[in-house]
């Protein structure tokens, strides 16, 4: 399926039914008078996010919806029927702009969550509503109203509780297909990754967490370069990222601060994001160069710096358990102490032999 994060519809709601000027008139009925009844209301356009999406793919083709009218009120005092109300299915963690893509008009969070964007108009009174003691034979009915039309963008961003950031070709996929049952494409050049990536990370019965692998920054990405920042919408509802860096990099400092200065760049707080710093394909290094890497990196973040290996799986037990502890705290669990134990249970002294973790 193809993945598509932003849509551009037009939507318009119901009219509503017109009211009926009718007049009753039978065979030994004295008075007859009016009984036209009134219009039904416009059917309402409403989004519901639902569960089992993670594209918008189904508004990719299909950009005009349009709910059905209200029925015209009929003789005999029959009130035409309101048209049912259209629902529009999106993924959870889409949110609703205007048509300038500034204006927020909602953020469907939450399965179940529905909003009204569009009400039907309300259904015209028939002459049977204007019958008065002054005027007991009214040929008057009203038009029913028109409903609201607009174009609107849908802008998805995923749910996931940890990001993965870095340079293209920093190792993410291979990061997130080592610790997930995810199958990302893995490829040994840049810009690998088209579009974000979920996977589940499984720690336990009751330890687990989603975790978002997006394209790679380049320099002067918040000015559109490359891929630009368009996905790092699908990171900012994360707890906590974890920001790889090419080991095999000549200045893995700088790697750093270019990522670093397009998260600032983009604002919405992701600079302010708990980070996890990770030196990644330490098995392409000694452990001479893996140590002087580890330095400069620390230098420049001024913290403590992982170093792993997403092929060989080295040390990536301990930035998975620092990575929940952070996802943990958003959820307010109580979770274990994972300073002296990683999250399989082992203790990270083990990872600590050999010099790559801290």
């Amino acid at each position: 399926m193809k993945f598509l994060d932003q849509a551009k519809i037009f939507i318009r709601s119901g009219d509503g039914g017109n009211g009926s000027s009718s007049f009753r008139r039978e065979k030994y009925i004295e008075y007859g008078g009016p009984d036209g009844g009134d219009g039904g209301r416009g059917g309402d356009i409403v989004v519901e996010a639902v569960d089992g999406l993670n594209t918008l793919i189904d508004y990719r083709y299909l950009q005009h919806f349009k709910a059905d009218r209200g029925q015209n009120g009929m003789g005999r005092q029959k009130h035409g029927a309101s048209a049912e109300d259209l629902v529009l299915k999106v993924p959870v963690g889409t949110q609703i702009l205007e048509e300038d893509r500034e204006t927020l008009i909602a953020d469907l969070a939450q399965i179940g969550d529905r909003v009204v964007l569009a009400k039907g108009g309300n259904g015209g009174w028939g002459n049977l509503h204007f019958k008065s003691s002054i005027n007991q034979a009214p040929d008057r009915a009203n038009r029913g109203l028109e409903g609201e039309e607009k174009f609107i963008w849908l802008r998805l961003k995923l749910i996931a509780d940890a990001g993965l950031v870095g340079l293209p070709n920093a190792g993410k996929s291979t990061f997130l297909a080592a610790v997930s049952s995810a199958n990302p494409k893995v490829a040994a050049y840049p810009f690998t990754t088209l579009h974000p990536n979920l996977g589940v990370v499984i720690l336990g019965p009751d330890t687990r967490f989603v975790l978002a692998d997006i394209p790679g920054l380049i320099e002067g990405a918040a000015e559109g370069a490359g891929l630009g920042t368009r996905f790092l919408g699908h990171v900012e509802r994360c707890a906590a990222l974890i920001h790889l860096i090419d080991g095999t990099e000549e200045d893995v400092a700088q790697a750093y601060r270019t990522v670093r200065d397009e998260l600032e760049a983009y604002g919405e707080d992701l600079a302010h994001k708990p980070e996890i710093i990770a030196l990644n394909k330490i098995d392409a290094l000694s452990a001479e160069e893996v140590a002087e890497k580890r330095a400069a990196l620390s230098k420049e973040a001024g913290r403590t710096v992982l170093a792993i290996s997403g092929v060989s799986h080295a040390g990536v037990r301990g930035a998975l358990g620092l990575l929940w502890r952070e996802v943990a705290k958003s959820r307010g669990i109580l979770s274990p102490d994972l300073d002296d134990v990683d999250s399989f249970g082992e203790p990270m002294a083990e990872a600590n032999e050999d010099g790559w973790a801290p």
